[in-house]
């Protein structure tokens, strides 16, 4: 007898289900969320829908905390700094993580070289595709180098004939790619659906904590950027991983977004090369080189990114508007933060700003959202404004507040660190900062309190 269908509404961000339509959804109060999927009345619920560590029915002994051991050995290095970086020192035994950026990012090239170094180091992995066919992996998999038999490849998209090879080949490591494209015969839906990409993810994270596998899933992203699917797909995994960058450039970004096992600031920098993708070892070199050294609107900025410190260029162009309506174009910083910091620039540093269009830029194609980049971003607007160069052996960075005042930042050392072994000789700083540095450093230092003290060295 066939099994009776009903419709059901699912919310895109968070995974409510309603038996009607609405605006607004109860869970997440997101706004137009609601899509429609027919599911089976009869379906038994999923396996996938057991927690992690569930014992099926069984009850659970609970043991103390002091008898948990954790040992370095269930951290698997990957062969890559870049990425063991990102995840907190390696892959965790029994982990789930997911990588998400745009298409041609990366992403399978990413992981198909976290195969190869993996197997080389003796460990059995299983590449699992659901989007290209076996030849179209090798034709990827010439180009990145010599792949041996640890390696073992699968097309499938049937989320229970993967468990069943899973089973059978015990490999250490799985790659799904990409989560959208499996599905569960027990549900109705369409692969990529909410309810296929929820149950089979619950699948994978059952096959991931009962049997210790570390399991990569590849995750599509919407127009916003953010990974397709429910939001419950973020919440259901250990660790999220962003692959940011333009296609067309060289250089792409990996980023935490969440991660149980280690620090969520951390990234790694790849360039990508005709072999794939290789480590940048220095990105502060990377990101200056080719920088102009004689033009006004420049200025060099250090950000943190977890541990590492970045120097990175920062240009603006200020110029005359031609209309009653100044233009405000920014890229890889905040749109808001510039229009924030002109109108400082236009209340406590008297710059007339507002018959003038300005253009700023962040070079290399990163995105920095630290506030210790303010100071930068005011210098190099003055120094367009006023046409005038700032010396381009000057490092900057600091927070700048909407009374005027320079704010310290965090691990001021570890910036100034940095600018001396990348060869600046001045670095203009919070003066919060400041104290207990002088003497420490061969660099120059130079501490500001506000901006009319900033507009003293330009």
């Amino acid at each position: 007898m066939a099994k009776a269908k009903k419709t059901v509404f699912f919310c895109q961000n968070c995974g409510y289900e309603s038996a009607k339509w609405m605006g607004q959804c109860p869970g997440c109060r997101e706004w137009n969320s609601f899509v429609e999927e027919t599911v089976s009345q009869g379906a038994k619920k999923s396996s996938g829908q057991a927690t992690a560590g569930s014992t099926g029915g069984r009850a659970g002994k609970p043991v103390k905390l002091s008898e948990i051991d954790i040992r370095e050995d269930n951290r698997v290095k990957t062969g890559m700094d870049e990425l063991d970086r990102v995840l907190g020192g390696g892959v965790v035994q029994g982990s789930m993580v997911l990588v998400g950026g745009d298409p041609g990012i990366g992403k399978s090239t990413l992981l198909l070289q976290v195969c190869k170094l993996l197997s080389d180091l003796g460990h059995k992995i299983l590449y699992i595709s659901g989007e290209e066919s076996l030849q179209q992996i090798k034709m990827r998999a010439r180009r990145i180098g010599e792949f041996n038999e640890n390696l073992r490849l699968l097309c499938e998209t049937n989320l229970e004939t993967i468990s069943t090879t899973i089973e059978n080949e015990k490999p250490e490591a799985v790659i799904i790619d990409s989560i959208q494209t499996m599905y569960n015969e027990e549900v109705s839906s369409a692969p990529g659906s909410v309810s296929q990409v929820r149950e089979s993810t619950g699948i994978l994270m059952k096959i991931a904590k009962g049997s210790g596998i570390s399991v990569f899933i590849v995750g599509h992203v919407t127009k916003d950027g953010s990974v397709a699917g429910p939001r419950v797909l973020e919440h259901m995994v250990d660790t999220v991983l962003y692959f940011e960058g333009d296609r067309h450039a060289s250089y792409r970004i990996l980023r935490s977004v969440k991660n149980r096992f280690g620090s969520t600031n951390e990234i790694g920098v790849f360039e990508m090369q005709e072999r794939g993708l290789v480590e940048v070892k220095n990105p502060s070199q990377v990101m200056l080189n080719g920088r102009p050294t004689d033009a006004s609107g420049t200025v060099v900025v250090c950000s943190l990114e977890g541990t590492r410190p970045i120097l990175i260029e920062i240009q603006a162009l200020v110029t005359k508007t031609n209309f009653g309506l100044p233009r405000r174009t920014s890229v890889g910083i905040d749109y808001n933060r510039v229009n924030l910091l002109m109108a400082v620039l236009e209340k406590r540093a008297g710059l007339a700003l507002g018959n003038c269009d300005a253009y700023v830029n962040l070079a290399g194609g990163m995105k920095l959202g630290e506030p210790a980049i303010d100071l930068g971003i005011v210098v190099a607007i003055i120094s367009s404004y006023k046409n005038r160069t700032v010396d381009p052996d000057t490092l900057i960075f600091g927070e700048v507040g909407l009374s005027g005042e320079v704010r310290g930042v965090s691990q001021a050392q570890q910036r100034v660190k940095e600018a001396e072994k990348m060869g600046f000789t001045t670095c203009i700083m919070p003066k919060a900062n400041l104290e207990g540095l002088q003497g420490e450093f061969q660099i120059r230092l130079i501490g500001v309190g506000n901006l009319k003290d900033v507009m003293g060295y330009i």
